[in-house]
């Protein structure tokens, strides 16, 4: 290599340094690390973010309200253990985006939401700017982290450390602020270049103790009815392989949470998912694999569990840990790290399930799916919850890669039950909060992420919060089937307004045609009134391979009330006693 001209040098002084700005480095920064997309809803500061990060390669998925394009972003964290990116402008957007960033983080996705935010001088001295809000400190409540960028050479920084807090330890939500002033700032590319930084073991794995791996073989060893309850971070964890070795090798039944549904297939002859009292009630040692003792659980308690139970919890977060019940044998690690330590630590069948115990399980079971098959084989008409979602099993069991979304009241406590999955990872649903939607959102995503198709049981209400993502499916003509369970109400349709004609606060529009909707923005429409036409509509629909939705007319008095869960409303003195006032 020759050293350059004093010709040349003297040209190299005379020439304009190449540039670049904020807009560049946050796509840039995002690049290095692999995001491959951005969940959105453009408007100002960041409409030209999301043209420049689609000029540059990465896919740009807008939607219609931040709500939803969020519940996206936490759907893609989830599905693919990389922390999924929200993008929303200042304020409202901002606000509207928090919903699904609070959400990502109650359930452990990882995602970052970055926002747009106001000119930082008018804010602190609130003065009155275009959607003046103290972001950060609003964000800081309901995320894992919350970051702002300040200055423009701290791009890379703050991508990067969004990024590695939203997915290390126990995933969450990051919120990162970057002001409109960031991103319009600029400086000289090759220095900008400096300040970018690709992370280096994201998510690194967490080993647990020798001496608690120990205590929880022997806690196995000594039991008599050892039960192991799968959860959604069993499922995030993507150890498939090691938890089933687990279950097999022990021969230990187990329990798998909804969105557990499929790590092992729900026909395994170890699952007992269909005596689910019984195990929860008898079981004296019981393992939580990304499982926690929340409401989901009953909080451990009696009579619903054994009040003599051991747990045994496995969880990378140690503050999870004696939350509700104490925790006999914490096993604090990553779920692969942990079951590689049981399976190398524990003895050659030292760990097993006693005989009469799985007998037991398995004798309940047999009784509790013969009395489901018998109520699933009637077919009355008006059509049932039952009867629409046994023709959506059919399909999907003759479909098995495709996904399921679900969220309603009965709508999904009846699917939870009826639909069983076989692969992992793909039924995703309203999770811990019992949030509602989340349907669109984590619909589009899962369609987006995996290019397979989505089959989203929704019930007609919770349908609503998202429903105009039917334009954002159709505008990017996703293999999304919505299957809507319309009895035209929250929980049922057929409640009554005892005062006058006004529809009662439960009462939704019977008469209301969604397959009509979706047909508005050129997706297929279908409208169902029995099984039959269910089963045709969704076997079409998915050899179709684009947007659909069967709207499913549910007998209005169909359901109960606030579902399987209608004894967390409180009860006070007006159950049963709502009586009219005068007019």
């Amino acid at each position: 290599m020759t050293a350059p001209s004093p010709q040349e040098t003297a040209a190299n002084a005379d020439a304009p340094a190449e540039l670049t700005d904020g807009y560049h480095l946050v796509v840039d920064a995002l690049k290095l690390n692999d995001v491959e997309t951005i969940y959105g809803v453009v408007g100002i500061p960041i409409t030209d973010l999301a043209r420049l990060a689609q000029a540059e390669g990465i896919r740009y998925i807008g939607f219609r309200h931040e709500s939803n394009a969020a519940h996206a972003a936490a759907a893609a964290g989830y599905l693919t253990k990389k922390p999924g990116i929200a993008l929303t402008v200042s304020a409202p957007g901002f606000l509207n985006g928090l919903v699904g960033l609070a959400n990502a983080t109650t359930n452990c996705f990882p995602m970052v939401q970055i926002s747009g935010s106001s000119e930082r001088h008018l804010v602190d001295l609130k003065q009155g700017d275009y959607e003046e809000m103290d972001q950060l400190a609003a964000a800081q409540p309901f995320c894992k982290a919350a970051y702002r960028i300040s200055r423009v050479e701290d791009v890379g920084r703050g991508i990067a450390r969004a990024l590695r807090t939203a997915v290390s330890g126990r995933p969450g939500g990051v919120y990162l602020d970057i002001p409109a002033a960031v991103l319009g700032s600029i400086m000289d590319k090759t220095e900008g270049a400096k300040t970018l930084s690709r992370l280096v073991d994201p998510a690194p794995r967490q080993l647990p103790a020798p001496t608690a791996v120990d205590r929880a073989i022997e806690l196995l060893a000594g039991a008599e009815r050892p039960l192991v309850v799968l959860g959604k971070g069993a499922a995030y964890a993507q150890a498939d392989d090691r938890i089933r070795e687990f279950v097999e090798s022990t021969g230990i039944p187990y329990v798998p949470m909804s969105m557990a549904k499929g790590l092992l297939p729900d026909d395994h002859p170890q699952s007992v998912a269909t005596a689910r009292s019984l195990a929860l009630r008898k079981a004296d040692v019981v393992m939580l694999v990304g499982a926690r003792l929340n409401w989901l659980l009953g909080h451990g308690e009696a009579p619903q569990w054994n009040p003599d139970a051991k747990f045994i919890q496995v969880d990378i977060e140690p503050r999870e840990l004696d939350s509700n019940q104490p925790i006999a044998a914490p096993l604090v690690g990553d779920i692969e790290s942990v079951l590689e330590a049981l399976a190398e630590r524990a003895k050659p069948g030292q760990i097993s399930a006693p005989a009469a115990w799985r007998e037991e399980l398995a004798a309940r079971s047999a009784q509790n799916v013969e009395k489901m098959a018998g109520r699933l084989a009637a077919d009355p008409h008006p059509m049932q919850f039952m009867g629409a979602l046994r023709a959506v099993r059919d399909v999907l069991h003759d479909n098995q890669h495709a996904y399921l979304v679900n969220e309603g009241a009965n709508a999904l406590d009846m699917a939870r039950n009826v639909i069983d999955m076989h692969v992992p990872r793909h039924r995703l649903d309203v999770g811990t909060w019992g949030v509602m939607g989340i349907g669109m959102g984590y619909a589009i995503a899962a369609a987006v992420e995996t290019g397979q198709p989505v089959i989203a049981v929704e019930g007609d209400s919770a349908f609503g919060f998202s429903g105009m993502e039917l334009e954002t499916i159709c505008r990017y003509r996703l293999p999304v089937t919505t299957v809507i369970m319309n009895n035209g109400g929250v929980y049922r349709g057929n409640d009554v307004n005892p005062l006058d004609d006004a529809p009662s606060p439960t009462t939704l529009m019977l008469s209301a045609r969604h397959d009509l909707m979706i047909e508005a923005f050129g997706g297929k429409g279908y409208r169902a009134t029995t099984p039959a036409e269910v089963t045709a509509a969704l076997t079409e629909s998915l050899a179709a391979g684009g947007p659909a939705l069967i709207d499913c007319a549910i007998d209005p008095g169909a359901g109960t009330e606030s579902g399987h869960i209608s004894h967390l409303n409180p009860k006070g003195i007006t159950v049963g006693n709502i009586v009219p006032s005068k007019k």
